[in-house]
């Protein structure tokens, strides 16, 4: 059969003859006037037939498929069916109509697309079905243009933002699947206006990359808190236009553009299928800010807005729809917090370190209960006589992932999540156990007092007041021997229940030590008031102090200044990060009291320290 391609040959089941009675003259002419209703009711019925025979090929057509082809009705006789009505265009539906044909299967139902003679296009429905008692079939074709039309809108709506009459976030996320799918076979239009070909430029085929822009307003809420939805709503409209012009003028762009998007609120997305690489999107994501920055004009209301976008550009083969919209999304929260009114693209490093914190965050609690914090002690030595007189604990993490793990590890993510409370009450308990204990083991020596870093948290979530009383009281350790070191812009900021603690504490007999004083906003009106008792300088002064000749004169008359001012209001001054003898000299010089550095010691093991104790003085 001419212009149907070649299905597979299969033998025609066997005919078989079975002798009929013979029809009386009655009955003949009973069933030629039942012959000749059918014929007529063919000729005129409104849905489109044709009758096959077992080859494929018209033997009759009825005028309602000439008009709906827009030929007559005769000139399709003698024509392959499937010619006709695009059966052999896709192997599954060619196979079915074969089947149909052979008698083996008994009918089948599609859907296609045709071109009228006129040029313009319909959609219909097909069915093949075998005519009972005869070794032909039926060809059935009803016009669906009118139903797929209908479909077509109520999905446009379904599909489309109402505000922005934008992509909405089901159609986006559907196009962005449909785009990470390996592009194998021709996909079945959604709706009528959509041709095959024009999905061809939606696939990645030619890159195999894919590129997202996800954008969002900076203070849209405050448009709407203050001007009204419906300025809200005006504003949203406008951004969107202009979105839409920032990509339908890519010059990387192929094929049809970039699908841009509502995803919801104050929030869009532009999807680059077939991305060239991250310099597109990057320069998309700048001529998206230079629109946005520009004033709108609505309806008397003059408003200036900007946004954050984060760009996420990369290979298609591997990745999911999931991955990419996370990706995208923290890369948005990175140019949130970096500023704002800024694109910041996807960085693999930085979220590999995010997602390390995020690591640490879901298991720093469990860590506590389990074990896997341990204290080192790191040696306070008097300047004077290089002897040890007090300890400084540090916490060390033996993360069972990511190994041994320093305190500016992970002790921000227990303040975030409040984790440091429980945390914070450990170390305390630990760090006072253990000065107990090495008192215990040498009472003939001076026993040494211990420092532990405290959180601004640990004061405002727990009653750090009761917490040490009772770790005191239970450990033993005289409240002398214990130092709680806090930030200066923790302690110089303190009122409220803060001081309330910091006092009761000093009450007590516990010392307070400001911690890294010199890098905050030092009031020091305000610090003759507070109930603190040392004042530990930031090692960036001491850094300063080398030998005399490469010495920093500023950072000696600063600090110098600091330890008159401190010993005046009664303060002892312990200098941080010693790390030479010239440094230790000059400080000793100038009056400092203790340090603490790698001079001395790194932070070491308790038994370390026990054997320190009582031992010559460490070299100053």
């Amino acid at each position: 059969m001419s212009g149907t391609p070649e299905g597979p040959v299969h033998p025609e089941p066997a005919e078989t003859h079975t002798a009929e009675p013979a029809l009386t003259e009655r009955d003949a002419g009973r069933r030629e006037a039942e012959l000749r209703d059918y014929r007529a009711a063919f000729r005129v019925a409104r849905l489109a037939m044709a009758l096959v025979d077992r080859d494929g090929v018209v033997v009759a057509a009825n005028d309602s498929l000439g008009a709906l082809l827009g030929t007559e009705a005769g000139a399709l006789r003698e024509q392959a069916a499937a010619d006709l009505v695009d059966l052999a265009s896709d192997g599954r539906t060619w196979h079915a109509y074969r089947e149909v044909l052979r008698g083996r299967r008994s009918r089948f139902r599609c859907t296609r697309r045709l071109k009228h003679a006129d040029g313009r296009s319909l959609w219909a429905e097909v069915t093949v079905a075998p005519v009972p008692g005869d070794r032909r079939v039926l060809l059935s074709i009803a016009d669906i243009s009118d139903r797929r039309e209908l479909q077509a809108r109520l999905r446009h709506l379904q599909m489309h933002d109402p505000v922005t009459r934008l992509p909405n976030r089901t159609l986006f996320f559907e196009r962005l699947a449909a785009a990470l799918e390996e592009p194998a076979a021709p996909r079945e239009p959604h709706e009528p206006h959509e041709s095959y070909e024009s999905y061809e430029s939606y696939g990645y085929g030619r890159t195999g990359r894919i590129g997202l822009c996800y954008i969002d307003l900076d203070g849209f809420k405050a448009v709407n808190d203050t001007l009204g939805h419906r300025v809200g709503d005006r504003l949203l409209a406008a951004v969107a236009g202009r979105l839409t012009e920032c990509a339908d003028s890519d010059g990387h762009t192929r094929g049809g553009g970039h699908l841009v998007a509502r995803l919801g609120g104050d929030e869009f997305a532009i999807l680059v299928e077939d991305s060239t690489g991250t310099e597109q999107l990057t320069d998309l994501a700048r001529s998206v800010l230079d629109a946005l920055q520009e004033p709108f004009d609505l309806a008397g209301q003059r408003l200036s807005v900007s946004a954050s976008i984060g760009v996420v550009e990369r290979s298609g083969r591997g990745t999911t729809a999931t991955a990419l919209m996370q990706a995208a999304d923290t890369t948005l929260y990175w140019a949130k917090a970096d500023g704002k009114a800024r694109w910041t693209l996807f960085d693999p490093e930085r979220n590999a370190h995010r997602m390390t914190r995020q690591a640490l965050s879901s298991t720093l609690r469990p860590a506590v209960e389990d074990g896997e914090f341990a204290l080192e002690y790191q040696p306070l030595v008097d300047l004077a006589d290089g002897a040890v007189r007090g300890v400084e604990a540090l916490v060390r993490w033996h993360h069972p992932q990511f190994g041994p793990l320093p305190p500016n590890r992970f002790i921000g993510i227990a303040e975030e999540d409040g984790s440091i409370v429980e945390l914070g009450r450990w170390i305390l308990r630990t760090a006072c156990r253990q000065a107990r204990q090495w008192q215990k083991d040498h009472p003939r020596e001076r026993p040494l007092f211990v420092s532990v870093n405290v959180a601004v948290r640990q004061v405002w979530d727990s009653d750090l007041v009761a917490d040490v009383a009772g770790i005191l009281a239970e450990t033993g350790l005289a409240p002398h021997l214990l130092q709680l070191e806090l930030t200066e812009s923790a302690v110089m900021g303190s009122a409220g229940r803060p001081l309330q603690a910091l006092q009761a504490l000093s009450d007590m007999g516990v010392r307070i030590a400001i911690d890294d004083f010199g890098t905050g906003y030092s009031n020091l009106a305000y610090l003759s008031r507070l109930p603190v008792s040392v004042l530990k300088l930031d090692g960036s002064f001491v850094r300063g102090f080398q030998d005399e000749e490469h010495a920093n004169a500023a950072d000696e008359l600063i600090v110098e200044a600091l330890v008159r001012l401190a010993h005046r209001l009664g303060l002892t001054v312990t200098a941080e990060c010693v790390e030479t003898a010239g440094q230790a000299s000059r400080l000793r010089r100038i009056g400092c009291d203790t340090g603490q550095g790698w001079l001395y010691s790194r932070a070491v093991t308790p038994e370390r320290i026990a054997e320190l104790i009582g031992t010559e003085p460490l070299p100053a």
